[in-house]
């Protein structure tokens, strides 16, 4: 257990921000080993709060901690389930305190509100993907919003005055969307053995039927029995006498070839029937071809940056490299094609139509495995927009680094900020990138922005 003396809330190097930060008194508990957690004792301390930040408390260091001069308790921890044992166990050990905790499943997040009405339950995915979501749309973007209070979608755009501009965002009709979307897909292996067999069979039945209505002069229904009979290799019918001995040889040929397409037909559909199928073969879940966003790694922030560019009528593609991640099937269901592979490889960036484009979003837990996926993209696609999360890993923590690769978001700092704020029973309408800087609309009309504080060292 530390106590950390106030200190500054701006990164280092970095101008002080015009700001709304206004001085706090108090005493917090902050729970968590997670960057968030140790970005969020730093900004409540540089406000002048007294915090308490314990890592990964038993419940007797946790009753402990929660004196009767705290005011409030925030929850950042790894898994849901360990958020919601620690938000319980502090209603039980104080009863009403004022509770801020990070919890990603949804599902859990209803269920923890209804059960402590005084927590509130936050998620650094729903924090952090409009942002990243508008980033990967356009670099005057700041934020987008799927529903509004008067109807449809809408996004934010930067301004001369700084402040950001609502306006509608124009979902394309599905009309419009049906007719761009490819009718067929060849995503991956599975799929293409599946497409090369089914065409390789209609291509002999076919060949063999304008050989007989063509050449052999006989009836189109008795050709395509006969072409019927060399396609299932059985051999054509009964031979006339003026049956040409060249059509023995062409058949004998395409019977071979049908056993071989009907070899990989039957492979590639029971690889399709016993894998994931985490691309169509026809349908929503075809990988687009152009003016769609790459998603790379489906863990929560990235599989709610796909959903929120998909209710925007944007088309979209994940890369994840684990086929047995939980997110993929979520994805599946929600008609999102992934592309099981690794997004460092250039075949990977080609099965995906990289270079067509209009950016790449790299979500991956672990900062340098974006970074790696971004240059590797920057190889392929120079012209695409890259957008990265940052900001997880001790390495890069000064995220103003990797600008010259591609839009930064640091989701990090998005959930401090928002934990910090709703500690001091403030809500958030608006949180948005601005520069290095990332700003924060509040629902009493203030705003406040900051740099990435100083890491505590709790």
């Amino acid at each position: 257990m530390v106590d950390e003396a106030p200190g500054a809330v701006t990164a280092p190097g970095e101008d002080v921000p015009d700001h709304d930060w206004p001085p706090a008194e108090g005493h917090v508990v902050v729970i968590g080993d997670l960057e968030v957690a140790r970005l969020t004792c730093a900004l409540l301390t540089g406000q002048g709060l007294t915090v308490t930040h314990l890592l990964a408390p038993s419940e007797i260091e946790l009753a402990a901690a929660i004196t009767p001069d705290v005011t409030g308790v925030a929850v950042l921890v790894r898994r849901d389930v360990n958020a919601l044992r620690y938000v319980l166990l502090t209603e039980h050990l104080s009863p009403g305190i004022a509770i801020t905790a990070t919890v990603f499943d949804r599902t859990v997040a209803r269920q923890l509100a209804r059960a402590v009405p005084n927590c509130e339950v936050t998620s650094p995915a729903d924090t952090a993907a409009p942002a990243i979501a508008a980033r990967c749309l356009s670099s005057s973007l700041v934020s987008v919003r799927t529903s509004d209070k008067g109807g449809g979608p809408v996004v934010f755009r930067t301004t001369g005055t700084g402040e950001p501009a609502k306006e509608p965002w124009h979902v394309p009709s599905r009309l419009r969307r049906f007719l761009q979307r490819p009718r067929v897909g060849f995503g991956d292996s599975t799929a293409r053995m599946m497409l090369l067999g089914a065409g390789g069979l209609a291509a002999i039945l076919v060949v063999d039927w304008v050989i007989g209505v063509l050449f052999l002069h006989e009836r189109p229904v008795e050709t395509f029995f006969n072409a019927a009979r060399v396609l299932a290799t059985v051999g054509p019918a009964e031979l006339a006498a003026h049956t040409p001995r060249w059509y023995l040889v062409v058949s004998a040929l395409l019977m071979l070839l049908a056993v071989v397409f009907t070899a990989l037909f039957t492979a590639g559909l029971i690889d399709w029937f016993a894998s994931a199928r985490t691309v169509g073969l026809v349908g929503r879940r075809t990988l687009p071809r152009r003016d769609h966003v790459v998603v790379v790694g489906l863990g929560q922030v990235g599989l709610r940056v796909a959903l929120t560019l998909r209710k925007l009528g944007v088309p979209v593609v994940g890369i994840e490299r684990d086929a047995e991640a939980p997110n993929v099937r979520l994805a599946r269901d929600a008609d999102i094609p992934v592309l099981i592979g690794h997004a460092e490889d250039e075949g990977v960036h080609r099965r995906v139509s990289l270079a067509k484009a209009r950016a790449l979003a790299a979500m991956g837990s672990d900062d340098l495995d974006n970074i790696e996926v971004v240059i590797a993209a920057l190889a392929s696609a120079p012209g695409a927009r890259m957008v990265l999360r940052a900001g997880e890993d001790d390495v890069i923590a000064e995220t103003r680094s990797l600008f010259a690769i591609g839009d930064v978001v640091d989701v990090s700092l998005f959930s401090a900020i928002v934990s910090s704020l709703r500690l001091q029973g403030r809500r958030c309408t608006l949180i948005h990138p601005k520069g290095t800087l990332v700003c924060a609309h509040l629902e009493d009309g203030g705003k406040v922005q900051s740099g990435r504080p100083p890491r505590c060292t709790c």
